[in-house]
Formats: structure tokens, sequence, C-alpha cells
């Protein structure tokens, strides 16, 4: 029987450990559990479009009243400035943890108020975005909101 000297000894760890490495690898890019989506699928439009967003914002926060959004169990309560008129636009809600719970909806006011109800929503947290339009002139609202059924 022969024995194993350094050199064979080193160079059988060394595989030993990058086809664990290969492993590894391999199992984590085609495993569902890990499967994580980009934040958006058009990142490189939305960051050409980053300066009318931070123009939108600052056009949000020098409204005397902004936005008002009040959570409760039945849902969403969005409470727009009452001095606006011809309101249009959308209001996101996205799921940093899925993608696939993120929820797009057109604004449909009812006396400057609309409401998501909380049979869309899933527990946990979101990121409220309200890009919205009066008068030739666009608003950008965020929030953070954690819903708790």
């Amino acid at each position: 029987m022969k024995k194993i000297n350094w050199g064979v000894g080193i160079v059988i760890a060394i595989a030993c450990f990058m086809s664990f490495i290969i492993f590894l690898g391999v199992k984590m890019s085609t495993d569902k559990k890990f499967d994580h989506d980009l934040v958006t699928e058009e990142y490189y439009q939305q960051e050409l479009a980053y300066q009318g967003e931070l123009d939108a914002q600052q056009n949000s926060a020098s409204l005397t009243k902004n936005i008002q959004v009040e959570l409760s169990a039945e849902g969403i309560q969005i409470v727009f400035p009452s001095e606006k008129r011809n309101i249009e636009g959308e209001v996101n809600l996205y799921r940093p943890s899925n993608k696939k719970l993120d929820i797009e909806v057109p604004i449909s006011l009812e006396n400057q108020q609309m409401f998501i109800p909380s049979e869309k929503l899933v527990e946990g947290k979101y990121k409220l975005s309200i890009n919205w339009k009066s008068n030739g002139t666009t608003y950008l609202y965020k929030k953070d909101l954690q819903i708790r059924n």
C-alpha cells in the first residue's frame, strides 16, 4: 500500500474545494428559492428620467397641503389636495420582496379621494408612489407603507 504524499493531498484538497464552490454556484443559480428580480426591467430609461422625477417630488413638497395617506383594516385611503383639479395619473405599490405582488392602479377620484381595498394587498412592506398631474404640472409623492392584516 502506497502512502499519499503532501503534494497529492494538497491537490486533492484544492479539487474538493473547487468542486464544492462550483456545486454551490450551480445550486444558487438554478434553485427557484434564490430567484431575485431586478428592481425594474427598464432601469436605464428610468435613470434617464430621474431629473424629471426629482422635479416632480419638489413640486409635491412645495404644495401647501400635500397628499394624505391613511391605512386602515379596510385598505388605503388616499386624499388629494382640494385645490387641485383635473387630476390624472397612477398609484404604484411596489413590493420589494416579490415582483408579482406589485400593484398599479390608475387614479380615479371621488370627492378628491381614492381607496385601495385591502383584498388587493398582502401583509408586508410596500413602497407607495403616486405619480400625478394637475393642470400640466407633474407631482410625485412617495411613502413606505407597512401593511398589517
